[in-house]
């Protein structure tokens, strides 16, 4: 059986901590899943979210950004918008997620 891959894009501050969540919720259903915070930044994490991140990566998931304060207060790995365009590629759903 082959594994889906997923994406999910947060461009709303207020939507990216939630976002994640479900982005370990699929991992957990055995997806590999990934989220990008695009062009916001967010504040430092809590240690629960924290934990949930490093669950996550422990799912060979990840939490991309393009931002690089994001990168500096929560560790995300930073991507330019290129990079985001190589990922989208890779994947087999995409989820805009917290639109206004």
């Amino acid at each position: 059986m082959e594994y889906k891959k997923a994406l999910f894009m947060y461009r709303n501050k207020d939507y990216a901590v939630d976002g994640i969540r479900s982005a370990l919720g699929l991992a957990v259903e055995n997806m590999y899943s990934y989220g990008v915070v695009m062009d916001c930044e967010i504040e430092k994490l809590d240690e629960h979210n924290m934990e949930s991140i490093e669950m996550l990566r422990d799912m060979e998931g990840e939490v991309y950004t393009t931002v690089p304060a994001n990168q500096e207060k929560n560790g995300f790995e930073l991507l330019t918008l290129e990079e985001v365009g190589e990922k989208l590629r890779e994947m087999d759903i995409i989820i805009p997620y917290g639109l206004k």
